[in-house]
């Protein structure tokens, strides 16, 4: 896999705060080919695993946060 690029504290903020609020929300995200698909889901957690950072959502799938481009409406990329 690539390495991890960590993202901007702000973007991270909101993520966290989605999680915490559990408020359903669209999820945009590349995949390792880089094709862009789009989740509706909850988030139900930020957290750290071998020096990159994840999201889990209520889907039981696990992205990587550099792989997002846009969450809640938020394009990762304004950040």
């Amino acid at each position: 896999p690539e390495p991890y690029v960590p993202i901007n504290c702000e973007f991270h903020d909101l993520l966290e705060s989605l999680a915490t609020t559990r408020k359903s929300t669209q999820i945009h995200f590349r995949d390792a080919d880089g094709l862009e698909h789009q989740r509706t889901a909850v988030v139900a957690d930020v957290y750290v695993r071998n020096g990159a950072e994840y999201l889990l959502l209520s889907t039981d799938e696990t992205l990587r946060l550099d792989q997002l481009v846009q969450v809640d409406g938020e394009n990762l990329a304004d950040y």
